[in-house]
């Protein structure tokens, strides 16, 4: 029976995970225009969304902003860890139960997760054609937004 329960778990939470949309409260994905030819991409995750997954969401938005802004090609001119961390405490408590002259004290211990919300920032140059250590928009909207799941 508690494996059934860990699984059921596991796919409610796997379902609360940030999916590809436009920024949110609870996370997304946005492109801003720096230059005529440069963009800052942004990916923010919440505490259910893997490292990769926010990745893969900065690599797919850069593909779709470069052919937006008709491009083909596009570099990586460099990116930042926007990941943030914190903590939740769950207070204990007490419960005490009398029956006659008997006290039952049942206490549950309090408990500290330590979360982490991956993030992303990466700045890209808009390209018209190939060039040394370009990425193909085209192949990233094809490979990568095959595993994107979107909102």
């Amino acid at each position: 029976m508690r494996p059934i329960a860990v699984l059921l778990l596991c796919l409610v939470l796997g379902a609360c995970a940030t999916k590809y949309q436009e920024m949110g409260f609870t996370g997304g994905v946005a492109a801003e225009q720096i230059t005529s030819d440069t963009w800052r991409i942004k990916a923010r995750g919440n505490a259910y969304t893997g490292a990769s997954t926010v990745q893969d969401y900065v690599l797919l938005k850069a593909a779709e902003t470069t052919v937006a802004a008709g491009g083909s090609y596009f570099l990586l001119i460099s990116s930042s860890d926007a990941s943030r961390t914190g903590v939740i405490v769950t207070p204990g408590q007490s419960t005490t139960t009398f029956s006659g002259n008997h006290a039952v004290t049942v206490t549950t211990p309090g408990d500290a997760s330590q979360y982490i919300k991956p993030g992303q920032d990466t700045y890209i140059r808009v390209l018209q054609g190939p060039q040394q250590g370009a990425l193909s928009a085209s192949e990233i909207i094809q490979f990568t937004g095959a595993r994107v799941k979107r909102s």
